[in-house]
Order: structure tokens, then sequence, then C-alpha cells
């Protein structure tokens, strides 16, 4: 199954036309998936203190981290599709990972005097989809990074996610209506395993 994170607060915006062009291209290709959609589902992506509480017993107060975290276990492939916003992934995805991936065996990760080992590994392909107001190569070569280098080479890695593929549209809010038509093309197009 494919999973699909989406997060946008914003129905008119070229990630919600990305998501529905993924959409339609794993229609079409009769691919099995489910979508988060995390501000539709009004996901608090804030810890409670009774919700903190119970981070190292596994457990949660919110029915949708139980939801979620199921579905990422189901997953074979996650597709995540959202902005870039001050250099890094919104709020919103933030809290997502803060308070879904739940440490303990058979939940997200377990911790060891070594390190982090994820237990998502049935998570065998993992594409990041942003879009920026910046240019891609400066997020990449001048502004150290953080979608590559954070996001998917240390939280996702740590979390157990294989081959992930990070892809930007950037300058996103001065990019013409051709340059649009032509990414929501390749996107409808793409394979994702």
């Amino acid at each position: 199954m494919i999973l699909i994170i989406y997060c946008h607060p914003y129905s008119e915006s070229f990630n919600y036309a990305e998501l529905e062009a993924i959409k339609k291209n794993l229609d079409i290709a009769h691919q099995k998936y489910e979508v988060i959609d995390l501000y539709a589902d009004r996901f608090n992506p804030v810890y409670s203190i009774e919700e903190l509480k119970l981070y190292h017993q596994g457990k949660t107060t919110d029915p949708l981290v139980t939801k979620y975290l199921k579905l990422c276990r189901q997953a074979r492939t996650v597709i995540f599709i959202t902005p870039i916003w001050w250099n890094s992934v919104p709020g919103m995805l933030k809290g997502f990972i803060d308070k879904v991936m739940k440490e303990g065996e058979r939940l997200s990760h377990t911790v060891h005097k070594t390190g982090v080992k994820g237990e998502l590994t049935n998570i065998r392909h993992c594409y990041v989809l942003t879009t920026s107001s910046s240019p891609t190569f400066y997020i990449k070569y001048l502004n150290g990074n953080a979608i590559k280098r954070i996001f998917i080479k240390q939280t996702l890695k740590q979390l157990g996610f294989q081959d992930c593929h990070w892809q930007n549209l950037g300058l996103i809010s001065s990019s013409s209506c051709k340059r649009r038509k032509n990414y929501l093309k390749k996107l409808s197009m793409q394979k994702f395993r």
C-alpha cells in the first residue's frame, strides 16, 4: 500500500494540485493508496502534558496518532507532499513526526545505547515532494539542505525508511503556468514503487 502524507492547509495550493495528480496517477495504475491529510483531519501537532507522559510507553490520547501509525506500519511506500516553510517542513508535519512516531518495538523505533533503530523497515520507498519560494539550488547549496540532510538522512532514516528521494519545485511563487503544468504532467506519469 502507498501512503500519501499531505501537509498543506489550502485546497487551491499547488501542493493540492500535486496531490490530485498523484492520486490520479495511482488510480490509473490500479495502485492501492491511503491519504493522510493533516489539515483536513484537524490533526493537533502539539503535545499535551498528558500525551507526553505516555510517550515512552508508546501510548497516546489522540486516536489520529493510533490511526496514522497503523497506516505507516502497513505502507510499503510513503509520499510526502509539503511546502518548505522557513527552510524546513511546516510545524504541522514536524508535529506529525513528533507525536506519531512512538518509541517501542512494533511501533516506529527503539532506542539503544548505540542509537535509534528504525522499526518502519516495511517502508521500502519514500518520496518527499516539496515546493519552495526559494530556488532549489539555494536550498541545496547555500542554505544547509535541511530537507535532505535532516528530514531525510536523519529523521526518516532513523525511523527505518529506505530508498528516499526528494524533488523540489523551487521558485513556486513566481513560476509560470506552463512550468507548473509540466511539473504536474511529470508527476502524473511518474512511477511510484
